[in-house]
């Protein structure tokens, strides 16, 4: 196995085709072909299936893909470092559910760092592609919550995976509700108070689960449901609509302004909020979770 029969494998997933990759390498198709085909046959594994529609990466494929891409950037990096004297950029990528914490140690770590030159990556996911970038390392760390509801099949997934969950701190569930809203004076809202308002949730795509639902009580018939991809699209209907969501109660008022109040849910449920991992962490990968421990500390 090369460098180059890395690179070949990358290429061709990047272009969609055989013979658009052997026109951005600068080479023959059968050259390729027979270099892919010597990769899988000293591997013993199959990259690529065929079909009608083209080429498409097989289950053991993807794997692959993941740690060829992973090898093939540091080595990029260790040209940079020493066959150029050039410095190389530090690359650091996390993907996390959508909580603001999140957003505030990052922008810590980031700070901290303060160096000319650097490559970091933050981002807000579905659950589903959470656990798929840090699978496919295109994320050192990716930033969830288990749960008595969801807590077997996400670890199932993660073990299936090779992908281990490592608590942060639990949360009480809390409702997001705008100033204005007639709950915001409550001390305690039960799940009943909440039937006439519109409920806001993180929509999951095409995988969607209630397994994977970011808000607790997923299940819960609601008369009122919108759903959206984003924070401050929610934040806004959270005002503009008197809407409401579930979430582990902690604000960032720099991020969010003062129009959000977090009010406890009667529940018995409870957020654990860690991060996942392939179980080897980058000295930045740690700086950050330092980082995020820091922040949670400073606002319980």
């Amino acid at each position: 196995m090369t460098l180059q029969q890395l690179r070949y494998v990358i290429q061709v997933v990047e272009s969609g085709s055989f013979n658009s990759a052997a026109k951005a390498l600068f080479i023959s198709q059968p050259s390729l072909s027979k270099a892919i085909h010597d990769l899988e046959e000293e591997m013993s594994i199959c990259l690529f299936v065929r079909t009608n529609k083209g080429i498409l990466l097989s289950e053991q494929g993807e794997k692959f893909l993941g740690y060829a891409r992973q090898v093939v950037e540091q080595a990029n990096l260790l040209e940079e470092q020493y066959k150029n004297a050039v410095p190389a950029r530090t690359v650091f990528a996390i993907s996390s559910q959508h909580y603001a914490f999140v957003v505030n140690a990052f922008v810590a770590l980031v700070k901290e760092y303060n160096q000319s030159e650097y490559e970091f990556s933050l981002r807000e996911q579905r659950t589903y592609d959470i656990i798929d970038d840090v699978k496919n390392h295109r994320s050192q760390l990716g930033i969830l919550y288990l749960s008595h509801f969801n807590r077997e099949v996400i670890q199932s997934i993660l073990k299936k995976e090779h992908l281990t969950f490592t608590k942060l701190f639990e949360a009480k569930p809390h409702v997001f509700v705008s100033k204005t809203n007639p709950l915001s004076n409550k001390k305690l809202v039960k799940m009943e108070d909440l039937e006439n308002y519109p409920r806001l949730t993180y929509e999951q795509g095409i995988n969607n689960s209630f397994y994977f639902s970011e808000e607790l009580h997923s299940t819960q018939p609601s008369k009122k449901s919108i759903v959206v991809s984003d924070r401050a699209t929610l934040f806004n209907l959270l005002i503009g609509l008197d809407g409401y969501t579930i979430s582990s109660g902690i604000l960032s008022t720099d991020l969010n302004g003062n129009n959000i109040v977090s009010i406890p849910l009667d529940s018995d449920e409870v957020m654990e909020i860690g991060y996942i991992s392939d179980g080897v962490l980058s000295n930045m990968a740690r700086n950050y979770l330092n980082h995020l421990i820091q922040y949670i500390e400073q606002t319980k």
